[in-house]
């Protein structure tokens, strides 16, 4: 597992980026384009034309480390912008690594309802009469109007 330094930020360089680039490469095009240091301890993440191929370039205090992942089906999403950088935070930078929108995720459920009705029972089926307070009522697990809930 990668592990990045407290306040470590994560730029990603909007636009295209030629893939054929290695250490020397990119880390020019992190000082020239991008107006960063590549020995800063940042992350800088490149995508290529096909969007299928993406390189992350950080220095981790020994030297420079070059990132590549390929995806098999899909391509990474990409800010718009055709220069430039964004920010990411860590977990967006785990969506994109992943493939996933990090832009807008969305949960793959929502929940449909807090309460569940399972069945109508009088009032009185607690062995409580209907004059005493309510809050007996939904202490034996029903509510004010005798809907039992789970």
């Amino acid at each position: 597992m990668i592990e990045f330094r407290a306040g470590t930020r994560i730029w990603i360089a909007a636009g295209v980026t030629d893939m054929r680039r290695g250490f020397h490469g990119l880390s020019a095009k992190v000082q020239t384009v991008l107006e960063q240091q590549p020995y800063s301890g940042h992350v800088f993440v490149f995508r290529g034309r096909r969007g299928d191929l993406i390189k992350v370039l950080w220095f981790d205090g020994d030297g420079l480390c070059l990132f590549a992942k390929r995806l098999e089906r899909g391509r990474f999403i990409w800010p718009q912008a055709t220069e430039g950088t964004v920010s990411l935070t860590r977990a967006q930078l785990s969506m994109l690594l992943e493939g996933i929108d990090w832009r807008r995720p969305e949960r793959t459920w929502a929940p449909q309802m807090a309460v569940r009705v399972t069945s109508v029972i009088p009032l009185y089926s607690c062995g409580f009469r209907t004059s005493f307070p309510r809050i007996f009522m939904a202490y034996c697990g029903h509510g004010f109007d005798g809907i039992a809930r789970s």
